[in-house]
């Protein structure tokens, strides 16, 4: 087994079984020392946004691997996606409260097909389960963000109003706002209070 598989391998079960991990094939490691970033972005993409996009103190996730050279006649000829973490953000493999910063920006399109450049860039909800999958999505950042901790959602109402978002959400934003070229993006800010 190539060490990445073992490692990946190793991730699994102590995620799984929730303990550290010892075998002879290599010196035990902890939860903590697999996942020392406390900032995640839950969807990572492209990491468009990011200023610095190898921020050593953030985690990057998403559910795919998208390697240079993705779209036709040369197109963003860089874009790729490479997540530290290949996992759904509706399960989430990580423990409760890891987090002081979470970025949630989800797919928010539910029409057309992943053949298109806008929804091969950045993922097409299901028109059916579009709002559980969302709502699962939030609860999940929910779990791995600590008291006191914030979480960013970023959404655009391209198909979908954030307002139906924000009612089926547990916890209401602190504040957002609207931004963009058609003013359908919103960035919302919400702080986790312990209970």
């Amino acid at each position: 087994m190539a060490d990445l598989e073992l490692l990946t391998f190793k991730l699994k079960i102590m995620i799984d079984k929730n303990t550290e991990l010892q075998d002879t094939t290599a010196p035990a490691i902890t939860y903590s020392e697999c996942y020392p970033q406390f900032i995640l972005d839950a969807c990572c993409g492209g990491r468009m946004f990011w200023y610095e996009k190898q921020n050593p103190n953030c985690l990057y996730m998403d559910n795919r691997e998208v390697e240079k050279g993705a779209f036709e006649n040369n197109w963003n000829p860089n874009w790729c996606v490479k997540p530290d973490v290949i996992a759904d953000f509706r399960e989430m493999p990580f423990k409760d409260k890891h987090f002081k910063l979470v970025v949630f920006d989800p797919p928010h399109l539910t029409s057309g097909s992943m053949k298109s450049v806008i929804n091969k860039k950045y993922g097409l909800l299901s028109k059916e389960t579009w709002k559980e999958d969302i709502v699962a999505g939030f609860n999940e950042c929910w779990r791995v963000l600590d008291d006191y901790g914030t979480l960013i959602f970023k959404w655009n109402e391209a198909n979908i109003k954030a307002s139906e978002l924000i009612k089926a959400f547990p916890v209401k934003p602190l504040f957002g706002d609207f931004t963009g070229k058609t003013g359908k993006t919103v960035w919302m800010t919400f702080m986790k209070m312990p209970v």
